[in-house]
C-alpha cells in the first residue's frame, strides 16, 4: 500500500468519512462563544462516576473497538445510551468540548482512520495516537501517529468547527497533511465531517457520526 493511498482516509476525521466524505448539509458560519467559566462550572447535570468508568472499562485494551465482538459492542452502545440521558443542554456551546481529546473507541474500525485500520492496513501501520484537539472558538485539529517499517509518521488535518445545533457540529478540514520520517506533504482537498456529541463531561466524551459510527473520547491531560 503506498503512503498517499493510505493517507487518503486519515484517522481523526472522527466521523462516518470516505476520502472526501459524503455530502453534507451547507454549514452554518456560527462561532463558539469564547470560554468564560471552568470545566467544573460548566458540567451542569452529572452521569453517575459508575457510568464513566463502565464505558471506559468496555474500551480498554481493545485497540479503539477492533477486538471487540458483536457483544461488547453492544455493551458499549447500551451504556453510551445510558449516559445520554445526562447530556448537557446545548453540548456544543459548552466550555467542556474544549482541550485534548484521544480517540480511545469507534463502532466502526475504519471510521476513524480510513485504510489505516482496515485488517491489512493494521498489519502495516501500527497506530500510536489518535488525537483531536479542540480550541476555542472554533478550530479543530486532528492527528494520527503511526509508525511503518520503523520509520514515524503522521496524518495531520486543521479544520473550522461550525454549529448546525444544539448537539451537532460540522467540521471542514484543510487538506491533509502526511509526514513519514523526513518525508512531508499535503495533498487532496477540503472535507467536511459531521458528528453529534451526545455526552460530555470533564473526562470523556461521546459523539455520533451522520452514518451512525459511536466515538468515546478520552480527555487527555
Amino acid at each position: 500500500m503506498s503512503a498517499s493511498a493510505a493517507a487518503a482516509s486519515p484517522a481523526l476525521r472522527f466521523a462516518s468519512t470516505t476520502p472526501r466524505l459524503a455530502p453534507l448539509h451547507r454549514p452554518l458560519r456560527r462561532r463558539f462563544p469564547s470560554v468564560q467559566c471552568s470545566l467544573a462550572a460548566a458540567s451542569g447535570v452529572r452521569a453517575p462516576p459508575e457510568l464513566v468508568d463502565s464505558i471506559l472499562s468496555k474500551v480498554k485494551g481493545t485497540d479503539r473497538g477492533v477486538l471487540l465482538p458483536k457483544d461488547g459492542h453492544q455493551e458499549v452502545a447500551d451504556v453510551a445510551l445510558q449516559l445520554g440521558k445526562y447530556c448537557i443542554d446545548e453540548p456544543v456551546k459548552s466550555p467542556l468540548i474544549f482541550g485534548e481529546w484521544e480517540v480511545v473507541y469507534c463502532s466502526v474500525p475504519t471510521s476513524p482512520g480510513g485504510l489505516y485500520r482496515t485488517p491489512l492496513g493494521r498489519l502495516i501501520f501500527k497506530t500510536d495516537e489518535m488525537i483531536q484537539v479542540v480550541e476555542a472558538p472554533d478550530i479543530v485539529r486532528n492527528k494520527v501517529s503511526f509508525s511503518v517499517f520503523g520509520l514515524e509518521g503522521a496524518v495531520s488535518l486543521k479544520g473550522k468547527l461550525n454549529v448546525l445545533d444544539s448537539k451537532w457540529i460540522q467540521v471542514i478540514f484543510e487538506a491533509p497533511e502526511l509526514k513519514i520520517g523526513s518525508l512531508g506533504f499535503q495533498y487532496g482537498g477540503e472535507s467536511e465531517v459531521k458528528l453529534e456529541i451526545t455526552y460530555v463531561d470533564e473526562k470523556i466524551r461521546l459523539g455520533k457520526g451522520s452514518r451512525g459510527s459511536l466515538f468515546v473520547f478520552l480527555r487527555r491531560g
